[in-house]
């Protein structure tokens, strides 16, 4: 055992190597997206210990500074860059907004079928203004809502 100790104390690039490893490992392990930018931080300070002679007490320094810059960046600045239009890409639903739609079964009270997207869906009409028609087979159709499994369509 005190051989390893020796050996890791001897050459702190595989000390923070190591670290990296198990950060990464445990960010693979549980996809929070919070390890991810301790474990670049530890191979960070692994590289300027193996290039400048340093002790253990400047690289935990060096590594507390880089793993809360590193996060505070990531969390603010690139968490907005990747996030798309769309509110949750896992939902197919959503992605139905605004899509054109065509009527397949007519409305009667304000209840009918629309095909969209390469599927049928139940749909419901908007709100009827008055003196409005309710939408017969084959009227082109917008879906501007999703409650469940029933499109809202204009």
């Amino acid at each position: 055992m005190t051989g390893l100790i020796d050996f890791y104390v001897n050459h702190p690039f595989w000390l923070w190597l190591s670290a990296a490893a198990v950060f990464l490992a445990i960010e693979v392990g549980t996809g929070t997206g919070w390890l991810l930018w301790p474990a670049a931080s530890a191979a960070a300070v692994g590289v300027v210990a193996l290039l400048l002679p340093t002790n253990l007490p400047v690289e935990i320094a060096l590594f507390a500074v880089l793993t809360i810059a590193s996060t505070y960046f990531a969390r603010r600045f690139l968490r907005p860059a990747l996030a798309g239009p769309d509110p949750d890409l896992n939902d197919p639903t959503l992605r139905l907004l605004g899509r054109p739609a065509e009527v397949v079964a007519a409305f009667e009270n304000g209840r009918g079928r629309v095909f969209v997207d390469g599927k049928e869906w139940a749909a419901q009409t908007e709100g009827e203004a008055e003196g409005e028609t309710a939408p017969e087979t084959g009227t082109r159709v917008s879906v501007v809502g999703v409650h469940g499994a029933v499109l809202t369509v204009r």
